[in-house]
């Protein structure tokens, strides 16, 4: 491992990430290695960790990379991998354009989800092409302490459980994964999100992420939260033939995502550069003996 390794540090609607820009796919970056650097006591502090290696040097990418030239190879702050994460994909793109790679306008970006088209306007807003949702059959059920809600489930490329409740409150301090079930429903364990309304198309939103905890935005959740919601509003646009959109309030900010007729998804909101420096690779190597 190299004496420095350069870093950066980013966020969406404060839900932050650790940057490790790598375009040859050349560091060594085990779940302890990831986990000691979003460490937020011990090391340098995030929600997660992005990985950013070019498509055509990484192999779990390479079959995307005639498409999108930059692999978000995206870590959870407990060092797992996750397929997708929505805010993630907006920093990553501001880092692309940061760095000088990329330019205002549509650019492609791998992921463990597929290929996202993501678009940087002038404003400063991004804008994710997120797909799809799928929405398993069979009823699920979210709890916090002695108290139960049903729960949609919705996968965004990553799997969510999407409550309605009346306060937020009741979703409880959330440092431990609410208990669900059905266990078959999410064997690979899944986000939860607690729902309150706050207008016509209008809700708030916390979220326990899987490998995370609490946070304070995600993006896949958010797009979870809207579909979810307007299946319950009676608004879903495959029924109704027109876009829905709905605003999510999430603790660090605000989202809005729009549900087309076809079922594309597209989530708008904000993402900051706000520091870069290097990291110390011996103390790294000493972190995950």
């Amino acid at each position: 491992m190299s004496t420095r390794i350069a870093f950066l540090k980013g966020h969406g609607t404060e839900n932050d990430f650790v940057i490790v820009p790598d375009p040859e796919n050349t560091l060594d970056l085990p779940p302890a290695a990831v986990a000691a650097l979003c460490d937020r006591r011990a090391g340098i502090g995030g929600d997660g960790l992005l990985h950013v290696v070019r498509s055509a040097a990484h192999p779990e990418a390479r079959e995307m990379a005639a498409e999108a030239e930059w692999f978000m190879d995206y870590r959870n702050g407990d060092g797992s991998i996750a397929e997708m994460c929505g805010n993630g994909v907006r920093v990553f793109a501001r880092y692309l354009q940061h760095a000088g790679h990329v330019a205002e306008g549509d650019i492609a970006i791998a992921t463990r989800g597929g290929v996202k088209t993501v678009h940087l306007a002038k404003d400063g807003d991004i804008t994710v092409g997120m797909g799809k949702a799928l929405l398993p059959d069979g009823d699920v059920t979210v709890s916090v302490g002695e108290r139960s809600w049903p729960a949609r489930n919705v996968n965004m490329g990553n799997p969510h459980a999407v409550a309605f409740v009346e306060h937020l409150a009741q979703a409880g301090d959330l440092f431990a994964p609410p208990p669900f079930s059905p266990a078959s429903a999410y064997p690979d364990g899944v986000n939860v999100e607690f729902v309150v309304d706050r207008g016509p198309r209008h809700v708030a939103m916390r979220v326990h992420e899987r490998g995370a905890g609490e946070t304070r935005s995600c993006g896949t959740g958010a797009c979870a939260v809207a579909v979810a919601t307007a299946r319950r509003d009676g608004a879903d646009p495959a029924v109704t033939g027109t876009p829905a959109t709905y605003t999510v309030d999430v603790l660090g900010g605000r989202l809005v995502i729009t549900e087309r007729p076809d079922g594309e998804i597209e989530m708008t909101g904000p993402a900051v550069i706000v520091a870069e420096g290097e990291i110390d690779g011996e103390w790294l190597a000493g972190a995950v003996r």
